[in-house]
């Protein structure tokens, strides 16, 4: 199965997509000056969207349920699946998941193939 993790902001539209996560209820590294003009690619800002109770929180959950819905569309003999995760710019927040997801689909077995939609946007 191809599977497609996309990063993207709201404010931007959404994109197509067979699932569209909203993470816009993770820490926001657009607040803290020393993150702001920074990407989810970069540890420091991952950490700070992730390493809380919410992100943790939100991962053991997402994780799970997303090896169960890849079964299942594998199951009825989906060839691929686009998965999207929004939040409200597209650099911070939803750039750090879809990289978490990949590596965590990496470690599955799974290959993924990543697009950031809006990282490079105001």
């Amino acid at each position: 199965m191809n599977i497609t993790l996309c990063s993207f902001g709201f404010k931007h539209g959404h994109p197509q997509a067979d699932l569209v996560w909203d993470v816009r209820f993770l820490p926001n590294p657009f607040w803290t000056p020393a993150l702001k003009a920074h990407t989810g690619l970069e540890e420091e800002v991952a950490c700070y969207v992730l390493e809380n109770e919410s992100g943790a929180r939100f991962l053991a959950l997402l994780e799970p349920l997303l090896l169960f819905l890849l079964g299942e569309y594998a199951a009825q003999g989906r060839e691929s699946v686009t998965l999207a995760v929004g939040c409200t710019g597209g650099k911070h927040r939803s750039v750090a998941v879809v990289e978490h997801l990949l590596a965590f689909l990496a470690q599955k077995g799974r290959e993924a193939q990543v697009f950031h939609r809006d990282i490079d946007k105001e």
